[in-house]
């Protein structure tokens, strides 16, 4: 169904503007001017028994909410209702990206990097081992230290080893009797009260 709908699309832009009866490159004003005389016209109220013209309304309504909101309207111009299509898929940010990349152009220069270089993997990998792991990585200057790895065991001891160095003990379990009237003494150790 989206690639019947996604085939129906219009490229051209002319259509909301059709049924404002309005020319292409309309003034806000004119386009303001005529959705008032239509939306009068066809108002589902002053036409009770015509199911006709309350789709018409409908049309008449939505032309009016894309032509008047300008990044709408800018990407309707320039590309239809296909790119409001891909603005709704994508983002109204991502509409130029979008048709620039499905250009005949870039479909070309994607085939010719693929042919030139034998594959698209082997074009990745060979970029992948030389820029992030091979001879090509980037050097730590002289004096930094080399990032590593801790496993969370290890972490996990040099944290207990650090607080009790310090003087604290982790607290490692929680109280067994349990009580609302538990308080927490503040003497600079971490200890739990129960009045059991």
């Amino acid at each position: 169904m989206a690639e019947q709908r996604q085939r129906a699309l219009s490229t051209s832009g002319e259509a909301l503007y059709e049924i404002l009866a309005l020319e292409k490159g309309a003034t806000h004003d004119e386009i303001k001017k005529s959705y008032r005389k239509l939306a009068l016209k066809y108002h589902p109220d002053k036409n009770p028994d015509n199911p006709e013209a309350a789709e018409k309304f409908k049309e008449i309504n939505n032309a009016h909410a894309t032509l008047t909101d300008v990044s709408k309207r800018n990407i309707y111009d320039k590309y239809g209702s296909l790119g409001l299509y891909v603005a709704e898929q994508f983002g109204e940010e991502n509409v130029n990206t979008y048709f620039m990349l499905s250009s005949w152009w870039a479909k070309g220069l994607f085939v010719v990097c693929g042919l030139l270089t034998g594959c698209y993997l082997c074009c990745c990998l060979c970029c992948c081992f030389n820029c992030c792991c091979g001879k090509c990585k980037p050097k730590a200057h002289e004096g930094e230290e080399q990032e590593f790895c801790v496993s969370p065991e290890d972490l996990e001891e040099q944290i207990k080893k650090d607080m009790e160095r310090d003087g604290e003990t982790p607290i490692v379990l929680q109280p067994t009797n349990v009580t609302e009237k538990t308080q927490l003494i503040g003497d600079g150790h971490r200890r739990y009260h129960t009045d059991s």
